[in-house]
């Protein structure tokens, strides 16, 4: 399975969500997530310690649809800079990296 690259930008102190549509690199059909799970975390570096969960839910099972997010109240701890996320789909027993990337989480002006 192939992963994606996606770039990011999280507006700090606000709301963030984004979806991803997966497909199955084997047949370029949508990604079957029906009876998956979807976990993803959001890191300074890939070394460090501590992360932020993302809220993840698959929102289109049958269009192989994840979508991330993180409320207000988390966007306001996190400091402004570069981070790495990625997203983790468990289906039939598997593990699998579905997307990655960089995220820019930018400083907020009205608070």
């Amino acid at each position: 399975m192939a992963v994606y690259v996606s770039s990011i930008v999280i507006e700090q102190g606000f709301d963030f969500d984004t979806s991803f549509e997966l497909e199955d690199t084997r047949t370029s059909a949508a990604l079957d997530l029906t009876s998956a799970t979807v976990e993803s975390k959001l890191r300074k570096h890939y070394g460090s310690s501590t992360a932020t969960t993302f809220t993840s839910s698959i929102t289109n099972p049958d269009g192989g649809v994840v979508t991330i997010s993180l409320s207000s109240t988390q966007t306001v701890d996190l400091k402004p800079g570069r981070y790495v996320y990625d997203v983790k789909v468990t289906s039939g027993g598997k593990i699998f990296k579905v997307v990655e990337g960089s995220a820019i989480v930018r400083p907020g002006v009205t608070r």
